[in-house]
């Protein structure tokens, strides 16, 4: 009787574990499998605004994994190689700048995100009106960014630009500048906040994500601020053919999502601004 309890006791005991056993295998196997996506980006706001979605992404099978860079060349290096699957820092005049630089780079946008609106910064002047004849104003090497910077500047009534040049206007497309402004563009663009930083001109024109990762807020403390109605939309970038990939126009549709976009007004207060589908 003795033996005949332990037997059933330990038949028991091994159904028990084959139950478990099975239903942990069914559980596992309706656990839905993450695909993975990297993305590289710069730190602000663009890595800060992916690192939001990684929750939202991850609800519809995605694992993002967010790469960070510090200039404005290595992820266009980094995509080509095929080290991330997409990139999130520029926007369409820069990426057709590079293509055009770099003709193994064959590249097509994905989206557009947000807009970073340029901004004009000054120790010394409140307001551009204010900067004396022969002021100097440093900007940035990259040349697909003078059109947008010039223009600020004609916004405001000190320079003229050629008829037509708009937003691809250079330094040479300038037929009027009454306070013969000296335009500086041989820094650059992550070391601007630093020009800022130590006085090197009259007034310093700044990308937004380096003005906030260096501590400026845009709203208050630039002396000229790009409108909302800037073209410059900062966008999604990925190799030719891969814009289409379910990955991809998820996250673009993460990304544009009402989530996301209060978060883009609630964190950067109209320093940075979300662009609708």
């Amino acid at each position: 009787m003795k033996f005949k309890k332990w037997g059933l006791l330990l038949l028991g005991v091994l159904m028990a574990g084959v139950l478990t056993a099975c239903g942990s295998t069914s559980s596992g196997s309706g656990d839905k499998k993450l695909e993975k996506l990297t993305v590289g980006a710069s730190n602000v706001p663009h890595a800060e605004i992916l690192e939001e979605a990684v929750p939202l992404l991850k609800d519809k099978g995605i694992d993002l994994k967010i790469v960070k860079f510090q200039d404005y060349v290595l992820p266009n290096k980094a995509l080509a190689n095929k080290e991330i699957d997409a990139n999130y820092f520029q926007h369409i005049p820069y990426l057709e700048q590079q293509m055009k630089e770099n003709p193994k780079y064959k590249f097509e946008n994905a989206g557009a995100i947000h807009i970073e609106p340029m901004g004009v910064y000054s120790q010394k002047y409140k307001s551009l009106k204010d900067l004396p004849d022969g002021a100097k104003v440093i900007m940035s090497n990259s040349v697909a960014e003078h059109g947008r910077i010039l223009s600020i500047f004609e916004k405001e009534g000190l320079i003229k630009l050629k008829k037509g040049a708009g937003y691809n206007a250079q330094v040479k497309d300038i037929t009027e500048n009454p306070k013969h402004l000296r335009f500086k563009a041989d820094i650059e663009p992550a070391l601007l906040p630093k020009a800022y930083k130590y006085n090197e001109g009259d007034a310093v024109v700044i990308n937004t994500n380096y003005a906030i990762d260096a501590g400026l807020n845009p709203k208050k403390d630039a002396i000229a601020l790009e409108g909302s109605n800037s073209p410059f939309a900062n966008i999604i970038t990925v190799r030719e053919g891969d814009k289409d990939k379910k990955s991809i126009k998820t996250l673009v549709e993460v990304l544009h999502s009402k989530e996301i976009k209060t978060f883009i007004e609630k964190k950067y207060k109209g320093a940075v601004f979300p662009v609708s589908k």
